[in-house]
């Protein structure tokens, strides 16, 4: 099997964070070893002097991964901001093999390994690297998280394409962001089965609460044996 999984997203804001949450805390409820990743993570709050990973903390805590925070998190900046640009603003520079070397150790000691990407898959990592240059050179196959709007069908359609020029997809997952679904997102499912260029995996209900318990749930709506499977035939 794929010792990693890189989690990318069809834009920023569409929850790769609770998707890779809801993963790792459905895989490692079936007795694996769940390591898990924000090589880049933006908009981190000051606390005692000391940036605060909000996303990588919440990873850590449902992979139940005991992994040191500079692992999981090599890189960390306080404006919101693309990787490339927050680097930049404070005349830091982000170094790939680096973060390859933190994922390398990441992966000696678990089953697997969640990467979570910032932004969507070209969001910029460096001057001249993106998200898919990462996930390229780590070599990891992608699933790609959906918003369920209007416009999702394109959004996965273009994403999936421009990331099976170099990996590949083992899934798609559509996530509800919104306690009322509109019409035309009722037939997004369905339409993604018919047109996002992967298989549809499984499809996140909307919840306001992210203690372990729903993340376990959310796991369950992911179809884990096929996303297994996929990791396997890699």
């Amino acid at each position: 099997m794929s010792g990693g999984l890189f989690v990318t997203g069809t834009d920023t804001g569409v929850g790769k964070t609770i998707v890779t949450a809801a993963l790792a805390a459905a895989l490692h409820a079936r007795g694996m070893q769940i390591g898990v990743m924000k090589p880049v993570e933006s908009g981190c709050l000051l606390d005692h002097g000391q940036l605060q990973p909000a996303d990588a903390l919440f990873l850590r805590a449902a992979a139940n991964c005991t992994a040191p925070l500079e692992l999981i998190n090599p890189y960390r900046f306080e404006q919101p901001l693309t990787p490339a640009l927050a680097a930049e603003q404070v005349g830091s520079t982000i170094d790939m093999e680096h973060i390859c070397a933190c994922y390398a150790r990441l992966a000696a000691d678990h089953d697997l390994v969640l990467v979570e990407g910032a932004g969507g898959l070209l969001a910029p990592l460096t001057a001249h690297l993106s998200m898919h240059d990462l996930a390229t050179r780590l070599q990891l196959p992608l699933l790609i998280v959906a918003r369920n709007i209007l416009g999702v069908i394109n959004h996965t359609a273009l994403t999936v394409t421009v990331a099976q020029l170099t990996l590949p997809v083992v899934g798609v997952v559509l996530n509800d962001l919104n306690p009322t679904v509109h019409p035309a997102e009722q037939t997004n499912a369905t339409a993604l089965e018919r047109w996002g260029r992967a298989p549809l995996l499984g499809r996140l209900p909307y919840t306001a609460r992210f203690d372990l318990d729903v993340l376990r749930m959310l796991g369950t709506q992911i179809d884990l044996d096929r996303l297994l499977a996929a990791l396997t035939a890699v």
